[in-house]
C-alpha cells in the first residue's frame, strides 16, 4: 500500500527516535510513531488542522514536501475508540494514547484509524471527463499509524515546496468545527 505524509523539508520524512513530539496516537517518549494518510488530501488536511490554518489566503506561504511511502499491506488492526474520540480535539488525545498503548501491549505495531482532519466523505479523487471533475465516489479518510524503526520503509518525494489546494478547505475538519 502507498500512503502519504507531508513534512517540513528541513527534516527527514520519518522520525528515528523517541524525541518526536507527542501526537494523537502517542505520548511524549512513546515514539517513533509514523502517521500516514491514505490519500494526499488526507496528509494535507492533517497539516491544516494541526497548524489551525483556516484561511485559504495562508496557503501562499506554505512550502512543504509531500512523500509517498510503501508500507506493505493495510494493517488489520483498528483503533478501538469511538469516532468522536478518534477525531476529537487535543483534549481527546489521552484516550487515543491509551488505546494505542493497549494495542502495542498486545504486540500490534501498526493500526488504522479514521482521519481526524477530513470530514466524513472528505477523501475523494478526481477524474478527467470534459475537464477536471471531482470523482463521484467519496469515502472517509484513514490514518495509518506505524510504531518503531523506519529503516525498512521506502519513501518517494512526490512534491517539494508544495502547498495544499484551496479546494480542500471545505473538507477539512478543523478543531473549531
Amino acid at each position: 500500500m502507498i500512503v502519504f505524509r507531508q513534512v517540513d523539508a528541513r527534516y527527514p520524512f520519518l522520525w528515528e527516535d523517541a524525541s518526536q513530539p507527542a501526537g494523537r496516537w502517542h505520548a511524549a517518549g512513546e515514539g517513533p510513531a509514523h502517521y500516514f494518510a491514505d490519500t494526499p488530501d488526507g496528509a494535507w488536511a492533517e497539516f491544516l488542522r494541526h497548524e489551525e490554518i483556516t484561511d485559504p489566503v495562508d496557503l501562499a506561504t506554505i512550502r512543504r514536501q509531500l512523500w509517498s511511502v510503501e508500507i506493505g499491506g493495510l494493517p488489520a488492526e483498528t483503533a478501538r475508540v469511538p469516532r468522536s474520540i478518534a477525531t476529537g480535539s487535543p483534549e481527546t488525545y489521552p484516550a487515543c494514547h491509551q488505546a494505542a498503548r493497549e494495542l502495542r501491549a498486545r504486540g500490534v505495531s501498526a493500526f488504522v484509524a479514521p482521519s481526524a482532519a477530513l470530514k466524513p466523505g472528505g477523501a475523494r479523487g478526481w477524474v478527467v471527463r470534459d475537464g477536471l471533475k471531482p470523482a463521484a465516489r467519496a469515502r472517509d479518510g484513514r490514518v495509518i499509524v506505524l510504531f518503531g524503526s523506519p529503516h525498512d520503509l521506502v519513501g518517494w518525494m512526490a512534491a517539494d515546496r508544495a502547498s495544499p489546494s484551496a479546494e480542500l478547505f471545505d473538507r477539512v475538519h478543523h478543531f473549531r468545527d
